[in-house]
C-alpha cells in the first residue's frame, strides 16, 4: 500500500471516530432532554460517518476505480448528513 492510502485510512478513521462520538453524545443528550433536534443531530453525523466508511471500503474494493461515482456517493451522503445537522439547529427550542 502507498503512503497516501495509509493517510487516507487514518483520516477516515478519525472522521468516523469523531462522527460516531457525536452520534453517541447526541443520543445521550436526547435521553436526558427528549429534544427532537438531538435525533436529527445523531442521524446527521451517522450519515456523515457512514459516507466515510462506505467510500473507504468501496475505494479499496474497486482499487480506486470509478472515483467519480465514489465522490458522488460520498458527497451525497455527507450533504444529507449536514442538512440534518443544520435542520436540528433550526428546530432547536
Amino acid at each position: 500500500m502507498l503512503v497516501v492510502e495509509y493517510l487516507y485510512l487514518a483520516a477516515t478513521g478519525v472522521l468516523v471516530l469523531s462522527g460516531l462520538t457525536m452520534v453517541g453524545m447526541a443520543i445521550k443528550a436526547y435521553l436526558q432532554t427528549t429534544r427532537r433536534a438531538m435525533i436529527h443531530v445523531s442521524l446527521g453525523f451517522g450519515l456523515i460517518a457512514a459516507a466515510a466508511i462506505a467510500t473507504a471500503i468501496s475505494a479499496f474494493v474497486t482499487d480506486f476505480e470509478g472515483v467519480r461515482s465514489l465522490l458522488l456517493v460520498n458527497n451525497g451522503l455527507s450533504s444529507l448528513g449536514f442538512i440534518l445537522v443544520v435542520y436540528s439547529l433550526i428546530i432547536y427550542d
